[in-house]
């Protein structure tokens, strides 16, 4: 996500925020908006899913979900009412759970309403490690997807074990996974893309699903034929980055990921553990 996208919501979302006998609240409405959701009777839908979600974690649903009735100019100086919601920080990270996370509107708020401290560059930092964790499920979903695909074609466990050697050996310039392993001084026994940055783990998952596209639309059987496919995505894949000026093999590995979304889950619950409540106003 683009710092001036990312400063441009990080200011929409704190000008929407409110206060009620200290409590900082949203209003669902102007979440609507913010999410980018058209019609509220799609976002109240989201809205009754975070509120499941929030029982089952324990907490009273008023508690966070406090409804109130508004009244809305509708023209000639008429009003009618409407249904809204003052949401807690919580409440507005449950709904940002239960939305669209292909939305980058969702996946700012995922991180703006999970943090204590929502300091832009805070968010902006957490952005780029979500963005890498999400990447990485990616690719073991497609992987995944392609070591289905390949068994029904004759390959076993270790036949897709070479398919994924060889094509890494395509976009890493002739080194293989164990040789990138060594390079970048990486356990042996740890899948490689662990330790690889956001870009070279969607580059890896791009190739793999344009192999998983070809598998099924050729009807592509046994090793030769789906590794020679596999290994021509991946060295296609690496010459529309060295077409940038990017290597594969020359960028540093970055953090264990594992240890990553320890991290990230850890701070999170820290985060929402102790979370404020609303009382609803009076009329």
């Amino acid at each position: 996500m683009k710092k001036e996208v990312i400063t441009k919501m990080h200011t929409s979302f704190e000008g929407a925020a409110q206060k009620n006998d200290g409590v900082e609240f949203w209003y669902a409405r102007d979440l609507q908006e913010l999410l980018d959701y058209t019609q509220w009777r799609n976002f109240l839908t989201v809205i009754e899913k975070a509120q499941t979600a929030c029982q089952n974690s324990g907490q009273l649903v008023e508690d966070h979900f406090v409804e109130v009735n508004k009244k809305v100019k509708v023209g000639s100086g008429a009003e009618r009412e409407i249904t809204d919601f003052m949401l807690t920080r919580y409440a507005c990270y449950l709904i940002a759970q239960n939305g669209d996370p292909a939305k980058e509107q969702i996946a700012f708020a995922q991180t703006y309403f999970a943090i204590q401290t929502r300091k832009q560059e805070l968010i902006e930092e957490r952005l780029n490690l979500m963005e890498r964790l999400q990447a990485r499920e990616k690719l073991e979903s497609t992987e995944t997807e392609l070591s289905r695909l390949i068994y029904e074609r004759g390959v076993d466990n270790q036949g897709f074990a070479r398919i994924r050697s060889k094509g890494d050996s395509a976009l890493f310039g002739g080194k293989s996974t164990s040789e990138m392993k060594t390079q970048l001084s990486l356990p042996e026994n740890r899948p490689l893309a662990d330790f690889l940055p956001a870009l070279t783990i969607k580059a890896k998952d791009f190739a793999a699903g344009i192999t998983n596209f070809n598998v099924k639309k050729d009807d592509l059987k046994g090793e030769r034929d789906i590794t020679k496919e596999h290994v021509k995505n991946n060295a296609d894949v690496r010459e529309l980055l060295v077409r940038r000026n990017i290597k594969p093999e020359e960028l540093p590995a970055e953090e264990d990921i594992r240890k990553l979304e320890r991290r990230v889950n850890s701070e999170t619950k820290k985060s929402l553990k102790d979370v404020a409540k609303l009382k609803k106003p009076e009329e």
